[in-house]
């Protein structure tokens, strides 16, 4: 097969489609034929060395992909070959195939076509761990989003509407900021503003109950001072930096809370683990999607074999959802 491959760590241009070994199916595990592949701010990273992927999982780039289970494995008894599905990977999706164990497939949520739902499993599978799972997001509190109008932003508005938040959105120029509010956020502001400061104004000095922030060190004392009592911030990302300072006396006096979340790295098996949050996100999740509650947002696609040219736009700025690399025939 082929396979997008990195020469060396570096910028887009390091990107190449290659020859590789073809993928097999281990006990528990499917290869899937793949028709596309969503691209996260992780894979960035990855091709950047900073991000490796996790002992044993493949060292091509690529977290999502969709298509047909072309092998089934050892002891795998719930897919057949021919199944279309969607998957969450720990790496090897920019390719023709790959390999993924069976708990971390999804079928194609109805109303969504084979290409565009490869660009769900990463941002529903963070979503409902972080945003329900670590941050308890209930019906009636005040739920922030920073970075609305990205992958999983744009997913995360939509989720914390069809539970029935109020939700506040960030983004950085007057169309983004417009359309997260067409997504359904309450409250939308510029992040280069002071956001805890407009959400308090928004919310009657209340704050949000629940964060979800990808920038990480760089956010940590505005999202701390945008916190309701008792409220919960969950990072996922260290878009602005690993090390900052924490004013635990502001944090004690909220009673807040901080959780970093990880999903790449988790096992596939536990309380904890993927194929538990694959089937939360098919359980509840996948019926949203059906319903018209939740929307795939789809910025564009791009040939996978120009996957550098997908990587220079998301590095750019101003990428509204996802961007998906389309998997040429074998």
């Amino acid at each position: 097969m082929y396979a997008i491959t990195v020469r060396e760590p570096g910028g887009p241009e390091v990107l190449e489609w290659t020859e590789v070994p073809d993928p097999t199916a281990g006990p528990g595990e499917v290869v899937i034929d793949v028709a596309a592949a969503g691209v996260n701010r992780a894979d960035l990273m990855q091709r950047q060395g900073h991000y490796p992927p996790p002992p044993g999982a493949s060292d091509i780039i690529g977290l999502e992909v969709s298509g047909r289970i072309a092998e089934v494995g050892e002891g795998v008894e719930s897919w057949q070959v021919g199944d279309e599905v969607a998957a969450l990977l720990a790496g090897g999706g920019y390719a023709q195939k790959v390999a993924v164990p069976a708990a971390q497939l999804l079928p194609i949520p109805d109303g969504v076509d084979l290409i565009t739902a490869a660009g769900l499993p990463e941002v529903a599978a963070t979503v409902w761990s972080n945003v329900v799972g670590a941050g308890r997001l209930t019906e009636g509190e005040t739920f922030l989003v920073q970075g609305g109008s990205s992958g999983i932003g744009t997913h995360a508005i939509q989720v914390a509407k069809a539970l029935g938040a109020k939700v506040a959105a960030t983004a950085g120029h007057p169309d983004r900021l417009q359309r997260v509010r067409d997504l359904g956020a309450d409250i939308a502001i510029d992040y280069h503003d002071d956001v805890a400061e407009e959400l308090k104004k928004a919310t009657d000095g209340h704050g949000a109950d629940v964060i979800l922030d990808n920038m990480g060190a760089k956010g940590l004392a505005n999202n701390i001072a945008a916190l309701a009592p008792d409220g919960r911030l969950v990072i996922i990302g260290m878009q602005g930096g690993v090390k900052g300072e924490l004013n635990i006396g502001a944090l004690l006096a909220k009673r807040g809370s901080i959780t970093a979340m990880g999903l790449r790295g988790r096992p596939v098996d536990g309380p904890n683990g993927k194929g538990a949050i694959i089937k939360a996100v098919r359980d509840q999740v996948w019926p949203m999607i059906a319903d018209g509650r939740v929307t795939p947002i789809v910025h564009g696609t791009v040939p996978m074999e120009q996957a550098a040219e997908a990587h220079r736009r998301l590095e750019e700025g101003g990428v509204v959802g996802k961007l998906l690399l389309v998997a040429p025939e074998r």
